[in-house]
């Protein structure tokens, strides 16, 4: 239905959220993202970069202004459409959102079986696939809150790059976690931007934005007053 973006992949074009149902600053947020482009943005409370991520998702309501996925105005889409373009999305949360009565494959899967007209045996057999790259030694199947808290992260890690996504919505999951899995998930990211996928990594530090501006194409902070430039060195 959709083909991959020749403009923005997101822009936000002086988006005003309402801070009711999100809790953003109820301020102007600017930007564009191009296919291939890592925005890192520093975003020190975990509930803030989430409702971020919803923002860009098209999950919050705005007060002025627009969210464009993909060239896509939010704001005109009927919630098929809706649906379809959320195919295109990659995300990882600090918002739990596990199903803890499904094994956890089935919650890796859910968001392409829902979103997306693909057959469940293809999702699966990608899923393991990625399952093995982020040091899994199979598509997991117990429930949860039956794997250990890295397990749940590469978990994570899979559902998010799951359907080769549009856009990837990544919130900074991998503070203390094993190096093979943070050299996994940096792997699949430039893996997926070479794929013309949009990033933006949510971050709660300067330490990280330092540590990756390698990989970043521009770096921001989210401050009371929005989206602040932040500028490399």
């Amino acid at each position: 239905m959709y083909t991959r973006a020749t403009g923005p992949v997101l822009e936000l074009n002086k988006a005003v959220p309402s801070f009711d149902e999100s809790g953003l600053p109820p301020v102007p947020f600017s930007m564009k993202l191009m296919p291939g482009e890592c925005a890192i943005i520093e975003v020190r409370d975990n509930s803030r970069a989430t409702a971020f991520a919803d923002m860009c998702s098209g999950l919050v309501p705005l007060v002025d202004g627009a969210v464009k996925f993909m060239g896509l105005d939010w704001a005109d889409l009927r919630d098929r459409e809706k649906n379809a373009l959320r195919g295109r999305i990659g995300r990882m949360s600090h918002r739990s959102s596990w199903p803890d009565f499904l094994g956890t494959y089935m919650g890796i899967g859910l968001q392409q079986l829902h979103h997306t007209t693909r057959d469940m045996s293809e999702v699966v057999i990608e899923a393991t696939q990625l399952s093995s790259w982020f040091g899994l030694p199979g598509l997991p199947v117990l429930r949860p809150d039956m794997l250990s808290e890295t397990d749940l992260i590469r978990a994570s890690c899979v559902r998010a790059f799951l359907g080769n996504p549009q856009i990837l919505l990544l919130e900074n999951l991998l503070e203390a976690c094993p190096a093979d899995l943070e050299e996994a998930f940096v792997g699949a990211v430039v893996a997926a931007r070479n794929k013309e996928a949009g990033v933006i990594w949510l971050v709660r530090n300067n330490t990280v934005q330092r540590r990756y501006r390698q990989l970043a194409t521009s770096m921001w902070r989210l401050v009371d007053d929005g989206l602040v430039a932040v500028r490399a060195g």
